[in-house]
């Protein structure tokens, strides 16, 4: 295209939630579920701007950690639990008239509780809108799986039923076989394209005419009670169905060039994660001699430290550490923080270090270093907000693969 117009995907996630409780930064399936949305725009071939509108500085925080622009603080009267999409999306096109002098011609309406986005789905519904000047809006839709032809209304007094809704030619549109009804469609949340105009000129979230935007009913995911956040979760998870969707998780970090330290959590990194208890309580772990090598080979030809970090108090631990000579911090129940002191107590940057941990209590971590690593049967939390998945599982090489990861870097 000639001329690329200017396209600003706006993000409205207030404060106040009553079926979620902090649902725009609660973490689904490894993020905070506004970085789905500020993903899907900051991806998009054609979005010049991202903007979350929000009442919430915890919320901006957020925000701007993904990538997301937040020069305002949405205004009380227009983050109530009544308010609509529309004074929201005329107060941010207006402040940023008066403020920035920035006025784009399309906005993006990006809702956070549909995460599940086709990988082109913001760029296609700009395509649609561009090719269809006439327009006023894009809307994605999914074939509806409740037909309205067979519902009904009942009247308050009587119970009455009287049919939602009739079909021209059809008699009993209710008793009528599907195939003898029209199609019809659902709206999603996931994208709303519309031309700036429609808006500030026509008061509308959609205008008058609407084109819409097919979506696979297999990402039409809504998030508005717990229920909901279970299912599309384990969805985003598993994965079972194979989706090629937005995903911060593929938003992943580079390895340090100049790493300085490395550490690792012990049960399941060093240790395949299983333990073995006699009838006095001790306990007996396996561990992979390849690793120890490794770990040793590193460090002589390196000279990158190495710590271990673990959350467990038993004598197993340090006995295993010391036979590898490696320093190790036990009992840690508060990983981030005891990671931000050996940082500053060892005058390292941040951007020098790098962590390896399979588990959900290793994740506080991952943001507090340069880069995250997990072996291959880490947990799936773990796993996708990990910068590098190993091939080999906790225990049983793992370590070794790291070790020399950054020995031939």
């Amino acid at each position: 295209m000639v001329n690329k117009p200017e396209v600003l995907a706006l993000i409205p996630a207030r404060s106040g939630s009553k079926g979620i409780p902090g649902k725009n930064i609660k973490n689904f399936a490894g993020f905070p579920l506004i970085a789905y949305s500020i993903v899907a725009g900051s991806q998009s071939e054609l979005v010049s701007r991202v903007l979350v509108s929000t009442d919430d500085e915890g919320i901006a925080q957020v925000a701007r950690q993904y990538g997301a622009e937040t020069p305002f603080l949405r205004p009380a009267q227009f983050a109530l639990d009544d308010t609509l999409d529309l004074p929201v999306a005329q107060h941010c096109l207006t402040w940023l008239a008066e403020h920035e002098g920035y006025h784009p011609e399309i906005l993006v309406w990006l809702r956070p509780t549909s995460p599940i986005r086709p990988l082109d789905c913001v760029d296609q519904s700009i395509r649609q809108l561009m090719a269809n000047p006439e327009a006023d809006s894009v809307r994605g839709i999914v074939p509806a799986g409740q037909n309205p032809f067979k519902m009904w209304t009942l009247d308050d007094q009587t119970q009455e039923m009287t049919p939602l809704l009739s079909v021209e030619g059809v008699p009993e549109a209710y008793n009528a076989p599907r195939q003898s009804l029209p199609d019809v469609y659902w709206q999603t949340g996931h994208i709303d394209a519309l031309w700036a105009k429609t808006v500030l000129e026509k008061n509308s979230m959609t205008g008058d005419v609407i084109v819409p935007l097919m979506i696979d009913p297999r990402y039409a995911v809504d998030l508005d009670v717990p229920s909901d956040w279970y299912t599309a979760e384990q969805l985003v998870l598993d994965n079972a169905r194979g989706l090629a969707m937005v995903d911060p998780a593929n938003q992943r970090r580079r390895l340090p060039e100049d790493v300085q330290l490395l550490v690792l959590d012990f049960d399941g990194v060093l240790t395949d994660n299983r333990v073995w208890v006699n009838e006095d309580g001790q306990e007996m772990v396996a561990s992979n001699r390849s690793d120890s090598l490794g770990l040793e080979t590193l460090r002589k030809l390196t000279g990158i430290e190495v710590m271990v970090l673990s959350r467990e108090t038993n004598p197993v631990v340090a006995a295993r550490c010391q036979k590898m000579d490696l320093p190790v911090l036990q009992a840690v129940q508060d990983k981030a923080s005891a990671i931000q002191m050996i940082i500053k107590k060892k005058n390292f940057n941040r951007l020098q270090v790098v962590f390896m941990g399979n588990d959900i209590n290793d994740l506080p971590v991952f943001p507090e270093v340069a880069f995250a690593v997990a072996p291959a049967d880490a947990q799936p939390e773990v796993l996708r907000q990990a910068d590098l998945i190993l091939k080999h599982a906790g225990g049983h090489g793992a370590v070794r693969e790291l070790c020399d990861i950054l020995m031939n870097q």
